[in-house]
């Protein structure tokens, strides 16, 4: 196809996650379907040195650091159709004047929810065999742990809660299901027969805390889930469980977290933390009922490739006449991350 057929786009983000997103290969069937400056990455709409390629801009490949899309950017790219984010939520990075004029929005969400899946089916699966508590006696006493040690540890029946059916809370079902749990599923929008097919019971919020061993966090980060587990909610789950949170800090009240974690009652698995970072004088860096890891649960290293293929295969719709197959609908963001 001659370039001149090819749409015109435009890579606004870090520089430094492109050799990630769209190594070699990718790039080069990425060139076949966009007419694009591989070299040209924008940081700033104002850049004068961006101006004429923004200008005939149809569509932007987005990405982490990425500028607000808002009124600037459509005045620095009249033509601007199509927006192609190769990362997840696009909640804080497109803004009103983008959905006002009918740009179309594709997130690259469904490709991150892989890694942040799996990672929270190795959580589930180590905190089953007690790994982390083992872990720190053996680190203690040098010893084997004895049957009495070991009484509670496995993942036989483990009765795992699942908050929130979103792309990641889905894929975990997925991933749960050759395993040997009992998968409970707890969101509004979510009827009992689609979560009886998901391979979860449905339950409230307060029973799924009250009945599990693991519950684990998936829901978007809105006004309705803000600290939802709060001192009242946490108190429900059983002595000696494990929470989860690989969604965002904000669902979790984390002083009354802080608190239970504090006391010994409740273990935790955290990605994500309100603030974040955590300071460097919080107690939940050295509790060993707390494992803590600096949001690595989504997409990093070779994991990108993944994003990249996905806006390389909507790019490649568009150039076919197809609709985009992983659109973000602008009404979609009141209850979707």
């Amino acid at each position: 196809m001659p370039s001149a057929q090819l749409p015109r786009a435009v890579f606004a983000m870090d520089p430094v996650h492109l050799p990630l997103l769209f190594p070699a290969p990718l790039l080069a069937r990425l060139r076949q379907t966009a007419d694009l400056d591989p070299t040209l990455v924008v940081r700033d709409f104002a850049d004068p040195a961006a101006a004429p390629a923004l200008a005939g801009a149809e569509v932007l490949i987005t990405g982490w650091g990425c500028p607000h899309l808002d009124a600037d950017a459509l005045t620095a790219a009249p033509g601007l159709r199509t927006v192609l984010h190769a990362a997840g939520s696009v909640r804080s990075l497109v803004g009103d004047a983008l959905w006002q004029r009918g740009v179309a929005v594709s997130s690259a969400v469904t490709g991150n929810a892989v890694p942040v899946a799996e990672y929270t089916l190795a959580m589930i699966l180590l905190a089953g065999k007690d790994a982390f508590a083992h872990r720190e006696r053996f680190r203690r006493t040098h010893a084997y742990p004895t049957p009495a040690e070991t009484a509670t540890t496995g993942n036989l029946g483990r009765r795992v809660g699942v908050i929130g059916a979103s792309r990641v809370g889905r894929r975990l079902l997925e991933l749960l299901r050759p395993y040997d749990f009992e998968a409970f599923l707890h969101d509004p929008y979510v009827d009992a027969a689609e979560a009886a097919e998901l391979g979860a019971q449905l339950l409230s919020l307060e029973d799924l805390l009250r009945h599990s061993d693991i519950v684990s966090l998936h829901a978007p980060d809105i006004p309705e889930t803000h600290h939802m587990l709060d001192r009242a909610r946490l108190a429900l789950v059983r002595d000696g469980g494990l929470l989860i949170n690989t969604s965002r800090g904000a669902l979790v009240d984390h002083a009354a977290l802080t608190d239970e974690l504090l006391s010994g009652r409740l273990n935790a698995v955290l990605d994500v933390t309100e603030p974040e970072p955590l300071p460097a004088d919080s107690p939940l860096y050295r509790l060993p009922n707390v494992f803590l890891t600096p949001h690595i649960a989504g997409s990093l290293g070779n994991e990108l490739e993944r994003l990249g293929r996905i806006v390389v295969e909507e790019l490649e719709r568009l150039a076919q006449g197809l609709p985009l197959a992983h659109e973000v609908r602008h009404a979609d963001l009141a209850r979707v991350a």
